[in-house]
């Protein structure tokens, strides 16, 4: 390595002498005096250029390590796996445990949090049925003094109590009261006549039949009939039913009431005289004027609902809500603790890259501090140089360009820039600056690791 460094100097020193060879000869059509082109690689002067040995790096790099010890239970990556950040890579026994834990920690937490909602929505509610009982009993109380409209409602039930009652009345006499003889004659006399209507009309239709059957070859004819057997269809129906109507209304007089229809209509008879004497009463008492009694209860209904409506609009009782306070704050405490073991107990990726290292085993006991993974962020790789001395390092200053080589690809040359330059020497024999270099492209040939040799603009 060292030899192939060396023929590389050699052959640079080389190259500036016959650059400066050429600065003599006339520019070529079409250069500007001096300038580079752009669309050329960059070739920086070695008199004007500060030279050093580098490595390629990830731009971020973790070894992890666990906070407690334990057993690995679930090693969930492998080399080479790209992994997100808050990924879980490595879990402990135990891990499962923990998880429900926090779960039910979690759980207490939302139950807590849902209490103290539920204090404010409780008396939010109660302000409003306190506020709305206060107005109904204010709206009676106003009722109440209102005698005319009272009066004319009170008169109002009562005309309709006594026509229910009048109607119980005339039911329950229909039931049970004796048909005499001339009604009797009557609905039997009604009945023959139904009776004899019904059998003219049977006779009509079989009349009709006979007929329509008799000139069915005469088409003009047999219309008329049909249509004249229709009718007298409807004809027979209606007076089926007549005569049907007829016999129930005679069996009903001749047959006693049914004890259950009487006990109905007994029944209703009594509820409707209830309610006729009670309107009777409602309006007696309305025509006295209100109730001193009836006028206190609705104004104690009224000072009742206003006092507890200012009481629950001003919120829940504090000492309810200092409780509910502390008990949210004890369960966010167990959260936080049970999340705390449960970080103890897992490894999770810092931020997004690829694993590149592990160095435990599942079932394996890992104590806490020591390496189980390593990973890295390579979507943007960078150089760090590893031999600039403090007489170098003096002359360079972020923003300088460089070009970069390395030793695995010779065909490669990038162009970058210096990013960062260390403010003291590194640990260990000779004086060393380490300094980063941001590279302008990343080819996908470039590994990790590889050894680069860069050349900084002064």
């Amino acid at each position: 390595m060292k030899k192939h460094r060396t023929l590389l100097m050699l052959l640079a020193v080389s190259l500036a002498m016959l650059l400066g060879a050429c600065d003599s000869l006339p520019q070529s059509p079409g250069s500007a005096t001096g300038e580079q082109d752009a669309s050329k690689p960059l070739i920086l002067d070695r008199s004007e250029m500060v030279s050093a040995t580098g490595k390629v790096i990830p731009e971020r790099e973790a070894l992890l390590s666990v906070s407690g010890g334990g057993v690995v239970e679930n090693l969930l990556v492998k080399k080479g796996d790209l992994v997100e950040a808050g990924d879980i890579l490595v879990a402990l026994e135990g891990t499962e445990q923990q998880l429900a834990a926090v779960s039910a920690t979690e759980l207490a937490l939302a139950n807590a949090q849902f209490a103290l909602v539920s204090l404010y929505k409780d008396t939010d509610l109660r302000a409003a049925e306190a506020l709305r009982a206060a107005e109904i009993a204010e709206q009676d109380l106003e009722d109440l003094n209102n005698s005319e409209v009272r009066e004319a409602q009170a008169i109002r039930a009562v005309a309709e109590a006594q026509r229910n009652y009048e109607d119980a009345e005339k039911d329950l006499a229909y039931l049970t009261k004796t048909p005499s003889q001339s009604a009797i004659d009557q609905t039997y006399a009604n009945m023959l006549l139904a009776e004899n209507k019904l059998k003219k009309v049977i006779e009509n239709v079989e009349d009709a039949e006979k007929n329509l059957k008799k000139y069915s070859k005469y088409p003009s004819v047999a219309k008329i009939f049909r249509r004249a057997l229709k009718g007298l269809e409807i004809q027979r129906t209606q007076a089926q039913l007549a005569y049907n109507d007829s016999v129930t209304r005679y069996n009903d007089l001749l047959s006693p009431p049914d004890p259950i229809d009487v006990s109905v209509a007994e029944a209703a008879y009594s509820r409707a005289k209830a309610q006729l004497d009670q309107a009777q009463m409602d309006l007696e008492r309305v025509q006295d004027g209100p109730d001193a009694g009836d006028v206190a209860l609705l104004q104690a209904q009224i000072d009742k609902g206003m006092r507890d409506y200012e009481t629950y609009s001003a919120g829940p009782d504090p000492q309810d809500v200092a409780l509910a306070e502390a008990r949210i704050a004890n369960a966010e405490a167990q959260v936080a603790a049970a999340k705390s073991i449960l970080s103890d107990l897992q490894l999770a990726a810092p931020f997004d890259g690829v694993i590149s290292q592990v160095y435990v085993n599942e079932s394996e006991w890992v104590a806490p501090g020591s390496p189980v993974l390593l990973i890295a962020d390579l979507g943007n790789l960078q150089v760090e140089t590893t031999d600039l001395g403090e007489i170098d390092v003096a002359q360079i200053s972020v923003g300088d360009r460089a070009v970069v080589t390395f030793d695995a690809l010779p065909d490669l040359s990038l162009e970058g820039s210096v990013v960062s330059i260390a403010p003291k020497a590194d640990d260990g024999p000779g004086v060393n600056f380490p300094v980063l270099l941001e590279l302008n492209e990343i080819p996908e040939s470039l590994r990790w690791g590889m050894t680069a040799f860069v050349d900084i603009e002064k």
